[in-house]
């Protein structure tokens, strides 16, 4: 199998060029954590850059050492040395839905909508509402050029690209017949707009009314009413947040684990990526494991120990077993003398007794038999790698190996961040 080429993550943050890096795969493979390092590693590196986080595990602000992350992003104190700055945040789509509503309606009509019902329960977690903010969000941090670097980090699994759709199905949901039907008694106007429903759409509003309830209907035509006016600027922030993740300057990296599922998404991403012209800068393949004595097969560990355990059957030269072999009839050791048992008293537990050697025959029987098992995971996350590089030859690749435990702060995200840039994990 063609080894794939090398994901150089070092040059990508230090390439002024690139202004976004979008970090998605499936859930639970360190997306939060390779967004992180990448940021501090990026800041750094002089770069003044920001991580935006949708995901609900909110790691990333106690890995940074922030009490708590909200809608504005924060400044991490001590990243290094250099100019580089490093800031943090998380989605907050409720928070970033009202401040659209108040940034673009009079003040009477933004209350109207905040008290709506309808838009509270929209805005707090309709589907697809919270992909429509990550686009929002990142509309606006890009448009502020406060950053010359933004890291996303994206919902996990398939969702985590549901973004990309976001301007599609806003147009369809406005385009569509039951919102054209909704806004028609606003677009009329006042009584007449009334009386026009009750006539002309009196069979439709009874049947709305019974499958929603009246009170939910007529909340739902008041928020139509009132958001009229802006459906026509969502559509065209949202077209052009879509453009931005197409033009050059941004870099979607898509994360995984060496594991067969986390892979298969891996390789979903990929190709929806290629299908929507997103530019795709590589995988990071974390929690990979490596070992430093590879050159003992699995094969030759287990035989070790099974040798071990089953009392010196293979490869064995002295004993009684050497002895009969000899055809010699063993003989009775002398009995040391006073002087001799003067001078070396038995210890407990010495090194050379019997029941020692058996204990550390035991630990290095399990010890070989571990070693085996690693070999074995590691033999079987290389078939999974060669699989996805097979489909996927042109894609780099940075390896990050496993560690024993998550990163609780900005030394281990420094560590994160060398292990990226090596793109090998230690001791493979």
């Amino acid at each position: 199998m063609d080894t794939p080429p090398r994901l150089a993550v070092d040059r990508l943050l230090d390439d002024p060029e690139t202004r976004i890096i979008v970090c998605c795969g499936a859930g639970g493979v360190g997306k939060t954590t390779t967004a992180a390092a990448l940021g501090v590693r990026a800041a750094g590196r002089g770069r003044k850059a920001v991580v935006l986080t949708i995901d609900p595990a909110r790691r990333l602000a106690q890995s940074m050492g922030i009490d708590s992350l909200d809608n504005t992003p924060r400044k991490v104190a001590t990243v290094g040395a250099g100019d580089g700055e490093l800031h943090a945040m998380m989605l907050d789509m409720k928070r970033t839905f009202d401040e659209i509503v108040e940034a673009h309606a009079d003040g009477e009509r933004a209350r109207a909508i905040l008290a709506n019902p309808f838009y509270q329960s929209l805005s707090a977690g309709f589907a697809g509402t919270q992909e429509y903010m990550a686009m929002e969000k990142l509309g606006q941090l890009r448009a502020r050029d406060d950053w010359d670097l933004i890291i996303v980090d994206t919902p996990p699994s398939r969702s985590a690209l549901d973004f990309l759709d976001a301007p599609k199905r806003l147009g369809s949901f406005l385009d569509g017949k039951f919102i054209r039907v909704l806004m028609a008694p606003a677009k009329v106007g006042g009584r007449a707009g009334m009386k026009f429903l009750n006539v002309g759409m009196s069979m439709m509003t009874g049947t709305l009314s019974k499958l929603m309830g009246a009170s939910l209907l007529k909340d739902v035509q008041t928020f139509v009413a009132a958001m009229d006016t802006m459906f026509g600027g969502f559509r065209t922030r949202a077209d052009a947040t879509f453009r931005l993740l197409q033009a050059p300057g941004t870099a979607f990296l898509v994360v995984a684990a060496p594991e067969p599922d986390a892979l298969r998404e891996a390789a979903y991403f990929v190709e929806r990526l290629a299908a929507e012209r997103m530019p795709l800068a590589g995988l990071v393949l974390n929690r990979v494991h490596g070992s430093g004595a590879d050159q003992l097969s699995a094969e030759r560990a287990l035989a070790a120990a099974e040798n071990l355990e089953e009392g010196g059957i293979v490869d064995q030269e002295s004993g009684k077993a050497g002895l009969r072999d000899s055809g010699a009839e063993p003989t009775e050791p002398a009995e040391p003398t006073e002087t001799a048992r003067t001078a070396n008293p038995p210890e407990t537990g010495s090194p050379g007794t019997e029941g020692d050697t058996a204990v550390v025959d035991r630990i290095t029987a399990g010890l070989l038999r571990l070693h085996a098992e690693r070999m074995q995971v590691i033999a079987r996350e290389q078939r999974t790698r060669d699989r996805f590089t097979s489909l996927h030859p042109e894609v780099a690749v940075a390896e990050v190996a496993a560690l024993p435990g998550d990163v609780h702060d900005l030394a281990g995200l420094r560590a994160i961040g060398e292990r990226l840039a090596a793109g090998v994990p230690a001791g493979a």
